[in-house]
């Protein structure tokens, strides 16, 4: 055999063997199991990025290019240390934070950042973290994404928002101490399950699991919606069909924290036929801590859209409507025809549940929020239904599925829209019963302070959740081009997603939870503060495009979102 001919086998059994190896082989590198050996360009390319940003331009969508990085790093729980300078300083106009001169050590300052939403309910939800997994639905989420993040949130102690697709069976991956009366079990015959035993032994527990399932149910198109109960070794998922007394009257230890996201779809609380359905939300009820209706999201004032390739039969079971077809929700909610016909229904849920209701909404002036007001003040005088909390989204919130002509065009920035219904509640005397979450291009440490200052209870965040959670931001979120995400988060090709390293990134989502809190406590540190609860308004500057320093923060917001004559004098 000839020189060349054995360099050239020599070759390809090399390429063979790396190919082997970054598929099948190394569970280091998420990219690589999709896109073996030449998924190690975006290494190399990464490794440019610094020295060529000169050439190719900045970070603009975001900040600073150091933001995501922080996220990135604080993800895999490295040091975030800046070494001279930043690699893209913080633009013109921004908020500065008060310190202190007599600051605190870190020891010192509480570690406590829990809330209590819904005081007033039979069953408040005490959230331990004034940071959640902002609305994510199962179905714009691959299933291991969905688990990925349940699992983290149940490690991390912080609460998960389902998004408009409700309640799946991905939310109860950590519930394995059930009661099988609400719980339907399926087992495979005694060769599959020792079929499945050898395969742990030779194969990795996902790859083994994956081959029992298949093995299990066959050709079943719903085989997705039962997960796999490690301790009985068996596949489970709620039956929904079960007597609502069959469900447990407390939310089970063993489950995340679960905020149910109710849409104008009524996904997962719905019949066939489309309407309300009392009694599946009462059985959902029975996992979650808390509900909120969706009336708007910053980038998406339209109703929820999932593409066709995106509702698999398991997404239709899960919504209860038709597969492999849109499921585009009406653009406005139901029960929200008025005002007064929406609070309404949100004390039918109060009272089915017992347990807090809140709304999600945009706001993009002053006469957003007022009538809110008018109507929760009238109906606290009446001792009628108001909401327990506003969820406000900012006008740059993010969404996979979104029309490009409404994302820059929609609602204030977050910080602007805080601020004004902070105000406009205070001034109508009802900001004590009324709790406010917010959500929008919130990424890091500094920026959950600014807007936990600006007035917010509670902060939910989804673009920084999706980054810990592998996202590349590669931007193939909707499924409506030919092009799916990489790195299967966002997807349901089952090709992309089937190879998700689900508890690989659970692990970075808890870090990076739990060093934004241990961020915090820095900040709150040099702040002064001995806990997130002493943050105000006060403790902001803000410098302007001119480098113009602001110290008085109503006066500043008086001119940035209250241009109305009269409207900063009305009550």
């Amino acid at each position: 055999m000839g020189t060349g001919i054995t360099l050239f086998l020599s070759l390809v059994i090399i390429i063979i063997a790396w190919y082997i190896h970054d598929k099948y082989v190394q569970r280091t590198h998420q990219i690589l199991v999709n896109y073996p050996i030449i998924g190690r360009l975006r290494f190399v390319f990464q490794e440019f990025r610094e020295p060529f940003r000169q050439y190719f331009g900045d970070e603009k969508f975001y900040e600073s290019m150091d933001k995501l990085d922080w996220v990135y790093n604080a993800s895999r729980d490295k040091i975030s240390f800046s070494s001279f300078s930043p690699a893209q300083p913080l633009e013109k106009p921004k908020f500065m934070l008060r310190h202190t001169n007599i600051v605190l050590n870190d020891d010192e300052v509480d570690n406590e950042f829990n809330v209590t939403l819904g005081e007033n309910r039979e069953q408040p939800f005490f959230a331990k973290s004034v940071i959640a997994r902002a609305p994510m639905s199962d179905g714009s989420i691959s299933p291991e994404g969905t688990r990925a993040f349940v699992y983290g949130a149940k490690m991390g102690g912080f609460p998960i928002n389902s998004g408009e697709g409700g309640l799946t069976s991905n939310f109860f991956v950590t519930h394995y101490d059930y009661d099988e009366r609400y719980m339907k079990e399926v087992r495979g015959s005694i060769l599959e399950y020792k079929i499945f035993k050898l395969a742990k032994i030779f194969f990795n527990e996902p790859v083994a699991v994956d081959l029992y399932r298949k093995r299990v149910f066959k050709n079943d198109l719903e085989a997705d919606t039962y997960m796999f109960n490690k301790d009985k070794e068996c596949f489970y998922r709620p039956n929904w069909e079960a007597p609502l007394e069959s469900f447990p009257s407390v939310v089970p230890e063993d489950m995340a924290d679960i905020i149910l996201q109710i849409s104008s779809g009524f996904y997962g609380v719905r019949t066939k036929e489309g309407e309300f359905d009392i009694e599946r939300y009462k059985k959902q009820m029975s996992f979650c801590k808390m509900t909120e209706i969706k009336i708007a999201q910053g980038a998406k004032q339209t109703g929820g859209k999932l593409v066709a390739k995106k509702v698999t039969p398991s997404i239709a079971y899960y919504r209860n409507i038709e597969a492999n077809k849109d499921a585009f929700s009406p653009n406005r909610f139901p029960y929200a025809n008025t005002i007064e016909e929406l609070f309404n229904f949100i004390g039918t849920l109060q009272v089915a549940s017992k347990k807090p209701v809140g709304i999600k909404i945009v706001i993009s002036d002053h006469d957003n929020i007022v009538p809110l007001a008018q109507e929760i003040k009238r109906r606290i005088d009446l001792n009628l239904p108001y909401p327990d909390y506003i969820s406000i989204d900012g006008g740059s919130g993010g969404s996979a599925t979104a029309p490009l002509d409404m994302m820059e065009r929609i609602g204030m920035d977050i910080r602007d829209a805080l601020y004004l219904v902070d105000k406009v509640l205070k001034d109508y005397g009802v900001r004590d019963k009324v709790k406010i979450s917010a959500s929008g291009k919130i990424l890091t440490p500094d920026d959950i302070v600014i807007i936990l200052c600006l007035g917010a209870d509670f902060v939910q965040i989804a673009r920084g959740f999706m980054m810990s959670a592998g996202c590349i931001r590669a931007r193939f979120c909707s499924g409506a081009t030919k092009h799916q995400c990489p790195v299967g988060l966002a997807t349901q090709d089952i090709k992309k997603r089937k190879h998700y390293f689900v508890k690989k990134h659970s692990q970075n989502v808890k870090n990076y939870h739990n060093n934004i809190l241990k961020s915090m406590k820095s900040l709150l540190a040099v702040m002064g503060l001995k806990n997130v609860k002493d943050l105000s308004k006060e403790k902001l500057i803000f410098l302007d495009k001119d480098s113009i320093i602001h110290d008085d923060m109503d006066a500043l917001f008086e001119r940035r979102v209250l241009k109305k004559k009269g409207k900063s004098d009305e009550s």
